[in-house]
């Protein structure tokens, strides 16, 4: 019985390590690549941290793309926003992160914030759920989806959650 339980602790041990491992891989390949070229409106490299097979599902919109479709959206709103000057940041704190040797699962908050070429600012918070496979040795982003849960997200959700590091 001693034997079974020390085996037990021994393999959940293990799991929380491998975890913690898939999590600082995630953040380093994923997300820190993710919040710089989203804020630089760097469309090529904002699309190189998600999979080919990527589902995109904006719920607010309604709306369902591919890789391509989600690809020229961003395209067109980086050339809209630098030609008008705008920038924006992205926050990302997470309520859940789960993942195995090739899979992961993430649950957080987002916070964007535009600054007008005026300099005024407004930010914006939704709750994301991001599905994520190793591809070659890299992690990418499979599954996207976010909402703003009706304007009921903001920075008391947002502050509750874990920060990425």
């Amino acid at each position: 019985m001693h034997k079974f339980i020390l085996l037990f602790i021994v393999l959940g041990i293990s799991l929380i390590s491998y975890s913690q491992d898939a999590q600082k891989q995630i953040t380093d390949q994923v997300w820190k690549p993710f919040i710089t070229t989203f804020s630089n409106h760097d469309t090529k490299g904002f699309m190189a941290v998600h999979s080919h097979d990527l589902v995109r599902a904006p719920r607010d919109s309604k709306t369902v793309w591919n890789f391509e479709q989600y690809k020229k959206q961003n395209e067109e709103g980086d050339k809209r926003s630098t030609q008008q000057k705008t920038k924006r940041t992205i926050e990302l704190r997470f309520l859940e992160r789960m993942a195995n040797e090739s899979q992961a699962f993430e649950v957080g908050i987002y916070k964007t914030t535009v600054i007008k070429a005026q300099g005024e600012s407004r930010s914006f918070y939704g709750k994301f759920h991001v599905v994520l496979r190793k591809e070659n040795g890299t992690w990418k982003i499979l599954v996207d989806s976010d909402s703003s849960e009706g304007g009921t997200i903001g920075e008391k959700d947002f502050a509750a959650a874990q920060p990425l590091e």
